[in-house]
């Protein structure tokens, strides 16, 4: 990629990013490169709408796109036909049980006729340290005792930043979802943001939003999230079906 005329962020943790307007909508939103995965430097990262995005072999690629997906969990949808496998499967659900494992699947799921990852071992490991920090967080779905299914990502005020998810058996990662979204319900979450849209989250009602309305939720949000909803837990499965 051509990083000509974009900015090189600090390996300073502590320094500012560009502007969100210095992004525009050239390479699809790319606002900055360079810098570090630390856990002060991701945080500051996304308090501002802005996500580490790179391959292997790859300078460290900073996005703020101009339009993202998004879901607001108490809008969530779900088909008949996946109402119907809710009720009838007998996977498990919890919360903050195994972030490690879920990252290192979401890692290595194939993504396109490549079978490349945009999740490094630099990646892992930065946002395993942001568990540790209390920062990012995981839900897992399982059968009996072998995990099939979760998705990561950063709680951001009252916005939950999905990173990644993945399904080894079906509906596993959309299941995952639903119980994220029903579960932070009440809690004062006002959406899920999914970056990168595709068919798998609009069918579940994720719509676009721009760039300046997504911020405005990030600047004006005065919502504090209890830490205690993060606490490592089970997830009342029955609960899924309700939002849908």
């Amino acid at each position: 990629m051509n990083l000509t005329g974009i900015p090189e962020v600090s390996k300073d943790p502590s320094a500012p990013f560009p502007a969100p307007s210095a992004a525009g909508d050239r390479h699809g939103g790319l606002i900055a490169w360079g810098g570090c995965l630390s856990t002060q430097r991701l945080v500051n990262a996304y308090r501002h709408g802005i996500f580490p995005w790179f391959s292997e072999g790859d300078p460290i690629l900073w996005w703020n796109p101009m339009v993202r997906a998004v879901l607001f969990p108490d809008q969530i949808y779900c088909n008949r036909s996946l109402r119907k496998f809710i009720k009838k499967c007998d996977y498990r659900i919890s919360l903050n049980q195994n972030f490690n494992e879920v990252i290192e699947q979401c890692a290595h799921a194939p993504r396109g006729p490549n079978n490349g990852t945009w999740i490094t071992q630099e990646m892992c490991d930065a946002y395993k340290e942001l568990h540790q920090h209390g920062s990012a967080h995981s839900v897992e779905v399982w059968h009996h005792d072998q995990l099939i299914g979760g998705l990561y990502g950063i709680q951001v005020g009252s916005v939950f930043a999905g990173e990644s998810m993945f399904s080894i058996k079906p509906n596993a990662s959309k299941i995952a979802l639903l119980a994220l979204a029903q579960d932070l319900i009440g809690h004062g979450l006002r959406l899920i943001d999914c970056q990168i849209m595709n068919d798998h989250l609009e069918n579940l009602g994720a719509i676009l939003v721009h760039r300046d309305d997504y911020l405005d939720y990030l600047q004006q949000d005065s919502v504090q999230i209890p830490a205690h909803i993060w606490q490592s837990r089970e997830l009342n499965f029955l609960d899924v079906g309700n939002p849908c």
